[in-house]
């Protein structure tokens, strides 16, 4: 090969260097991301999931309200899990038991932070009360939610009251658009 060859394709992989570098660069700029911040899938909904935990625990202390829906007057347990989605553009019924039937059902055992868990007087009662998974892991199954003490966390493990009447699970955040 000539010099003059291997002049042109040093060259020419210069250039084709520029213009990836320079074309990573641009879309970098447009999107306000540079290539390493950009997040998986699953990344985005592990931050979504901590997000939505982090402003439910703003609540904290919030006052119990019979079908309140806003922390000025008051949360009951479905008003607290609507007003928290909502901010996050997923759309939630204020019912407990509509949101029993919204996203994707799933077994306790496998809920994450941000799914919801559904509870029952019996099996074959209906849902009366719903709360938000703060952590489901060794510790114990670890909520927040609305009762009549105002927005509290509970460790469900380890209430004698609680754990009898968890019933079912949903995954509202991985469904929601």
């Amino acid at each position: 090969m000539s010099v003059k060859n291997k002049s042109l394709i040093y060259l020419l992989s210069g250039l084709f260097a520029l213009v990836a570098f320079s074309r990573c660069e641009l879309a970098s700029r447009i999107t306000g991301e540079s290539l390493n911040s950009i997040k998986s899938p699953e990344d985005k909904e592990i931050q979504l999931r901590g997000d939505i935990i982090d402003y439910a625990r703003e609540f904290l202390g919030s006052k119990y309200k019979y079908a309140g829906r806003d922390p000025k007057g008051g949360f009951d347990c479905s008003g607290f899990t609507h007003y928290v989605m909502k901010k996050f553009d997923i759309k939630l019924s204020a019912s407990s038991r509509d949101q029993e039937h919204q996203g994707a059902k799933i077994k306790v055992n496998d809920a994450q932070p941000g799914d919801l868990i559904f509870f029952r007087r019996s099996k074959t009662g209906s849902v009366f009360h719903v709360a938000m998974v703060v952590s489901n892991d060794n510790k114990g199954l670890r909520v927040i939610h609305s009762t009549s003490r105002g927005v509290v966390i509970d460790n469900i493990d380890q209430s004698s009251y609680w754990k009898p009447k968890v019933s079912t699970a949903r995954n509202v955040v991985t469904t929601a658009p």
